[in-house]
């Protein structure tokens, strides 16, 4: 599975904006997908996930009721839709395919993903 993520740019807090992740391969509708963010200085942070058919999602307490996450297996595309942006969500986001279907708490970690792609730099001004 290849991945590439697009959508960053830059926006003032409190706005919006869609980040999606492309897939090629035969087997992205039958993995999870996650997004992960590194901020400058920092380590890297799960940010969300969902199953294979888009039926469960998980999300980090700091993204909650925020951003939402999706996806369209037709179109080998997740996305996250990303709203009420806070300068403390600058960071590059990467998008991630796991092997399995399903989620788990190893996916959060990044370790339970298999496949990643190239970020896109989210910039936040206050």
């Amino acid at each position: 599975v290849q991945l590439q993520a697009s959508g960053g740019g830059l926006v003032q807090a409190g706005g919006s904006l869609r980040l999606s992740c492309a897939a090629s391969g035969r087997t992205f509708s039958s993995s999870a997908m996650g997004w992960f963010r590194q901020a400058p200085g920092k380590e890297r942070e799960f940010v969300s996930a969902i199953s294979w058919n888009g039926g469960y999602t998980d999300y980090a307490d700091s993204v909650k009721g925020r951003f939402t996450i999706s996806r369209d297996n037709t179109k080998n595309t997740v996305y996250l839709q990303m709203n009420s942006l806070k300068p403390e969500d600058t960071a590059v986001y990467s998008c991630a395919a796991a092997r399995r279907s399903s989620l788990s708490q190893t996916l959060r970690s990044g370790y339970g993903m298999d496949y990643w792609g190239k970020g896109t730099l989210v910039t936040v001004s206050s």
